[in-house]
């Protein structure tokens, strides 16, 4: 059974968990199916935004319980620790290859998003959840730790102590708490209609600065400590913009009062 469904239209990406009869739960087909529909997308120029879903009453249930039984006769180290996605096993890249993808990615969020399907939802640059969504870190239920890229995530998204209660204690939050802690964006009714339209808007700007953008918030992130670099890359990212024809047509476009048309 198909997993993941990308449809592209209008330079929108839209990418569809499908496994909702079982509340799209990760068994080893859907993390193999989800990386692919993500590294699928990363040499697509025609694609200027993701938004990424899942099917029916919940965005991800996490692990599927009987594929955590079948793995537990295997050697972790053997599975886990080679690197087998760049930087990452199959278990990171599933949520990391959305900070990878050099466009944005929306994330409409509803019902639950426990474990590893919180650690997608983390992955995305935007997060839309619907009211009485719960999340969880729910990896300590299990007796083991975040192990899909979480860690790399979570740090910049909130504080310190709020990462260690919810994974000392992996219990479920309600998205108040969730937004309020800075891991979701917004709590709207319909997640999925107002991840499509803030695509729609981020489709209309300039490709090429969109990407640059993505990136070098990406760098800052990745250099926080290190102002000098930052503010380097700031004036290298901005001086590959300025006077390209992204740009002159963003200009001609504003001064005509238009839509601008990117070629």
């Amino acid at each position: 059974m198909a997993r993941v469904s990308v449809e592209i239209e209008n330079h929108i990406a839209r990418v569809t968990l499908t496994r909702g009869d079982k509340m799209n739960a990760l068994d080893p087909d859907m993390l193999t199916a989800i990386a692919e529909a993500g590294e699928s997308l990363v040499g697509n120029e025609d694609v200027r935004v993701v938004v990424l879903s899942g099917e029916g009453k919940a965005f991800c249930a996490g692990l599927d319980v009987m594929s955590f039984g079948a793995m537990a006769g295997k050697d972790p180290a053997a599975l886990l620790e080679p690197r087998t996605h760049g930087n990452a096993n199959l278990f990171q890249q599933v949520p990391l290859i959305w900070r990878k993808l050099p466009v944005p990615v929306i994330c409409a969020i509803q019902g639950v998003a426990y474990g590893g399907g919180f650690q997608i939802a983390l992955g995305a640059d935007v997060r839309f959840a619907a009211p009485g969504t719960k999340m969880s870190i729910m990896e300590m239920k299990w007796g083991i730790v975040p192990d899909m890229g979480g860690m790399a995530l979570l740090p910049h998204l909130t504080r310190s102590d709020v990462i260690r209660r919810l994974t000392y204690t992996a219990e479920p939050f309600e998205v108040e708490k969730a937004a309020e802690w800075g891991l979701v964006t917004e709590v709207v009714d319909d997640p999925l209609a107002a991840g499509m339209a803030l695509a729609e808007e981020i489709a209309g700007k300039s490709p090429s600065a969109i990407r640059a953008a993505k990136a070098l918030i990406g760098f800052a992130e990745a250099n926080m400590g290190d102002a000098d670099a930052v503010l380097l890359e700031e004036s290298r990212v901005q001086a590959t913009l300025m006077g390209k024809p992204h740009q002159m047509e963003v200009i001609a476009a504003n001064i005509q009062k238009r839509k601008p048309v990117f070629k």
